[in-house]
Formats: C-alpha cells, sequence, structure tokens
C-alpha cells in the first residue's frame, strides 16, 4: 500500500482535514497499531518530503484531493512504506505524473530507450534523465543521487 493511502486513512477515519503531529501519530501508532510511535514520525517525515501532507500554522493539511483515494477495507500498511525510495523510481512517478500516465508506461519506454537506442549499453538511471528531458520534467534534485547510485554500482563489479 502506499504513503498516500495511508495518509488519507488518517485524515479520513478521524474525519479531520487539519490534523496536529501528535494526532496524527497517536492514529498510526497507538489507535491502529500499525507502527511505533518511531516509525509513525519517520512516516509523518516521508509524508511531508513527498508533498502528500503540508505544515500551515502547526497544523498539518493534506497535499492532495481525499475523495480520490480509496481506503481498502482490512487496510494495514506494512513498515515498508518507511523504506526510501530508489532515485529512479522517484523519477518515474514525477515523469509519470507529468505526463498522466501509469509508471509502467514509463519503465517500458526507459526499455524501448535502452534496447532499441542503445543496445542495451544505457543503464536505467541516464534512460530515466532522457525522460525527464523529454517531458520536461526538472530532474536536478535527483542527479546527485543517481550519480551516487552509479558510483556505488561500479564500486560493486568484480574487477
Amino acid at each position: 500500500m502506499s504513503l498516500k493511502t495511508i495518509v488519507a486513512a488518517a485524515f479520513k477515519h478521524l474525519r479531520k482535514n487539519r490534523l496536529q503531529k501528535v494526532e496524527f501519530i497517536y492514529y498510526i501508532a497507538i489507535d491502529r497499531k500499525w507502527m511505533n510511535k518511531e516509525e509513525a514520525t519517520l512516516l509523518l517525515e516521508r509524508a511531508r518530503d513527498a508533498g502528500l501532507i503540508n505544515l500551515q500554522e502547526g497544523v498539518y493539511i493534506p497535499g492532495f484531493d481525499l475523495a480520490e483515494v480509496e481506503i481498502p477495507l482490512g487496510f494495514k500498511p506494512s513498515t515498508a512504506v518507511l523504506k526510501k525510495e530508489d532515485p529512479i523510481e522517484r523519477l518515474v512517478s514525477e515523469i509519470a505524473g507529468k505526463a498522466g500516465t501509469d509508471q509502467r508506461a514509463i519503465y517500458a519506454e526507459m526499455n524501448m530507450i535502452t534496447h532499441d537506442h542503445f543496445d542495451d549499453r544505457l543503464l536505467p538511471e541516464a534512460a530515466v534523465m532522457i525522460l525527464a528531458r523529454r517531458y520536461q520534467v526538472d530532474a536536478g534534485t535527483y542527479r546527485d543521487e543517481l550519480m551516487k547510485s552509479l558510483v556505488q554500482q561500479g564500486d560493486k563489479k568484480p574487477d
């Protein structure tokens, strides 16, 4: 389940459009027992970083329309949502949003660029940057992370 679904669940189940930090953490950690307090705090930070919630005058408000998110019956998130996404995944998500398509279509386009135009000699980090430029998405914030990812991959390769 997505981070967006968890955030929407807190606002919808509490029937509020604004939540204080303690209300959000209480709902996640104590009321629903989905996570502990530290994980709930981290979840709040990740949601804020992702633009899903905004802090205004000491309270959090959703950064999206709550009505567009459906909370499945028996919904219970895992702590996997706390893991930081790969920069490629985040950039693909942003490109998909700008292009008005789903992420699978963007990954398919990345594969097509890599395979058809570069004979499988182009790394995904470069392919996603090409697509970011094609769809006019500012990828400057991802550049350093993508470069770090490439360096780490290079360090792992055998000599």
